[in-house]
C-alpha cells in the first residue's frame, strides 16, 4: 500500500485526469481502437512506475511474433504482474484473469479498457466458454496472457505448478505460446516497502504449433515451467 501512495502522491496533478480518463474508457471501451486503448494503458503505467520507484527491465522483446494472435504464459508472483508486463510489451494484449481480483479498483478499469476476461474456476461451464472465446479472437489476431499458475506464488522468485488447462486455448487456437519470465515483480505491491526496486521481464523463445502439435497440455505447461524457473534462476 505504500508504494501505491506514493504513485499516486508522486503524480498528484495528473491523477485527477488520468483517472477520469480511464474511467471513462473503461465504460466506452467500443469506442476506442485496441491499439489507442494500449498506447494509454502503457502512457498511465509508465508514470505510475516512475511515481512508484519501479523500473522495468525488459529483454527478449524481439523473441515476440511478428504477426498477431499469440500467447503470452508468464509466472505469477502478485498484483503488479500486469503492469511490468504492460510497459514491457509495446504488443497490444488481453488477460485472462480470475474473477477474484475483478472489483480491485484500478485493475478493474484496466482489465474493461483491454475487454479481459474474467474467469470462474469453480464453474466450468463458464471457463469452457472463456476458453472458447479466446480461442476465437486469437485466432482472429488478438494476443491473450494467461497465468498458467491459477494462483499468485507466496514464494518469490520460485515459480508455482503450471496446469495444462491453461494452455488449452493455445493449443485449440494453434498459436505461438510465449513464455514469460518476471522476476522480482512480487516487490512493488507485496512487499511493505518504498525502496527502489528493479523488476525484470524476459520475453523468452515462443514456442510454436509445429513444435507442440503432439504434445499433451500437461507437458506443454512442463516444459513452459522449466524454461521460466531456468530463466529466473540465470538472472535472478
Amino acid at each position: 500500500m505504500k508504494r501505491i501512495l506514493m504513485m499516486v502522491l508522486r503524480n498528484l496533478f495528473m491523477v485527477p485526469y488520468a483517472w477520469i480518463r480511464l474511467c471513462y474508457r473503461a465504460a466506452h471501451a467500443d469506442k476506442y481502437s485496441e491499439e489507442d486503448m494500449y498506447a494509454f494503458l502503457r502512457w498511465i503505467d509508465f508514470h505510475a512506475n516512475r511515481g512508484g520507484n519501479v523500473h522495468i527491465d525488459a529483454h527478449g522483446i524481439d523473441n515476440l511474433p511478428e504477426e498477431n494472435g499469440f500467447m503470452l504464459f508468464p509466472n505469477h508472483q502478485g498484483l503488479y504482474d500486469v503492469l511490468a508486463i504492460i510497459e514491457a510489451s509495446p504488443r497490444p494484449f488481453a488477460v485472462v484473469a480470475k474473477k477474484e481480483i475483478a472489483n480491485i479498483p484500478f485493475l478493474k478499469q484496466v482489465f474493461a479498457c483491454m475487454k479481459a476476461y474474467m474467469i470462474d474456476r469453480e464453474d466450468v461451464r463458464q471457463a469452457m466458454e472463456v476458453i472458447v472465446n479466446v480461442t476465437k479472437e486469437v485466432k482472429r489476431g488478438r494476443n491473450y496472457l494467461i497465468f498458467a499458475e491459477g494462483t499468485r506464488s507466496k514464494n518469490g522468485n520460485c515459480v508455482g505448478s503450471f496446469k495444462g488447462g491453461s494452455f488449452k486455448a493455445a493449443t485449440k487456437a494453434r498459436c505461438p505460446i510465449v513464455p514469460v519470465a518476471l522476476v522480482d515483480s512480487f516487490k512493488p505491491f507485496d512487499t511493505n516497502t518504498i525502496r527502489p526496486v528493479t523488476v525484470q521481464v524476459h520475453f523468452l523463445e515462443p514456442i510454436y504449433y509445429e513444435e507442440y502439435k503432439d504434445m499433451k497440455t500437461t507437458e506443454i505447461a512442463e516444459r513452459v515451467q522449466e524454461t521460466i524457473q531456468k530463466t529466473i534462476d540465470s538472472v535472478a
